[in-house]
């Protein structure tokens, strides 16, 4: 669990619908290159989490968990493409090499589920969000930017949430 200081905000989800909410905000911000990395065990929320993230983005494709297939990718009316990658298959980060992670920050943003398994082949710097599963509907969300862009993406995310 990542420790709060001034580049991490932590929300508190009560609904399914919340966290599509607050995924819906930060998806609005997202940019080719941008790199989302989420953690957090089974049943967490971060399917539903990027099912709010693509929406606010722009895809008009139905979200659904890349698990078998490891790769899904959703398209935006503009033609840019989201990337939305699930580490838990893979056996090692090599495979996550072969799949040309570069290759594909270069064409839309990148939201990858079980983020930690691959953590050595991402780039250093990225939005990283640890989902905690609190009770049935509650989930703990703590958003943490590495790096001064992504700092500032939390910066713009945080003012999204709650006005100012």
């Amino acid at each position: 669990m990542p420790i709060l200081d001034s580049h991490s905000l932590e929300i508190i989800s009560r609904s399914s619908e919340q966290t599509r909410r607050v995924g819906m905000r930060l998806g609005a911000l997202l940019q080719p290159g941008d790199l989302v990395g989420l953690v957090g065990d089974l049943g967490s929320g971060k399917t539903t989490l990027v099912q709010g993230i693509a929406a606010g983005w722009g895809s008009l494709d139905p979200v659904s968990s890349p698990t078998f297939v490891i790769v899904n990718v959703y398209r935006h009316t503009d033609g840019i493409r989201l990337f939305h990658l699930d580490a838990y298959r893979l056996n090692d980060s090599t495979e996550a090499l072969d799949l040309d992670l570069d290759s594909m920050l270069e064409q839309g943003p990148m939201i990858v589920e079980w983020a930690e398994r691959v953590q050595s082949v991402l780039p250093d710097l990225g939005l990283w969000v640890h989902l905690s599963f609190i009770d049935d509907v509650q989930r703990d969300l703590i958003f943490s930017g590495r790096g001064h862009y992504y700092e500032d993406l939390l910066s713009r995310f945080r003012k999204l949430i709650y006005g100012g």
